[in-house]
């Protein structure tokens, strides 16, 4: 009889074997780029909404539960059904949506 709720075909050690180094180099230019930005000077008293939803993002990814890249994607997608209006200065979407990440500014 086949063991039910587990998705993929593989076990964890293949998984590891299979994906380890490159998820391990994704995680050091995360955190290179936090390193970076905690070196920055500050441009505002508050916090970029942008830097809020990854904080939150990496909260999301070390909680233990399930479904964190549909949670990830839920926190930095922008869900209104309106039309956009044009963003001054930018040629595309920010990456998070203001005002959707925990509360934070």
């Amino acid at each position: 009889m086949a063991e039910t709720g587990f998705s993929c075909p593989q076990t964890r050690e293949q998984v590891i074997n299979m994906y380890f180094l490159e998820h391990r180099a994704k995680l050091l230019d995360v955190a290179a780029f936090l390193d970076r930005l905690d070196r920055a000077r500050p441009t505002a008293s508050n916090v970029d909404f942008r830097e809020a939803a990854l904080n939150e993002a990496v909260r999301i990814l070390v909680d233990g539960q399930p479904q964190r890249a549909k949670r990830i994607l839920d926190l930095l997608s922008d869900s209104t059904t309106e039309i956009p209006q044009s963003a001054h200065g930018m040629k595309g979407a920010s990456g998070a949506v203001r005002g959707n990440s925990g509360g934070a500014s």
